[in-house]
């Protein structure tokens, strides 16, 4: 295995770690219902397009890749 895969197994499990703890401990993330996510409820039934959270999580993400794999 190389050190590359070895430090981003280990981000990604820290990430989920930390995910896992808010989950049971019942905080909920800063995410969700921001400013250009697209709500649409119904009488029926209710639909939920994140567009801007997936944003901001593809930026955070893409940051976070771009140290790690900084040569």
């Amino acid at each position: 295995m190389s050190p590359d895969l070895g430090r981003v197994l280990i981000v990604v499990g820290t990430l989920i770690v930390i995910l896992g703890v808010t989950s049971v401990l019942g905080i909920r993330l800063p995410f969700g219902r921001l400013p250009g996510d697209i709500a649409i409820e119904g009488r029926n039934g209710s639909l939920f397009i994140p567009i801007t959270s997936m944003l901001v999580v593809s930026v955070v993400l893409s940051v976070i890749a771009t140290i790690l794999f900084r040569r």
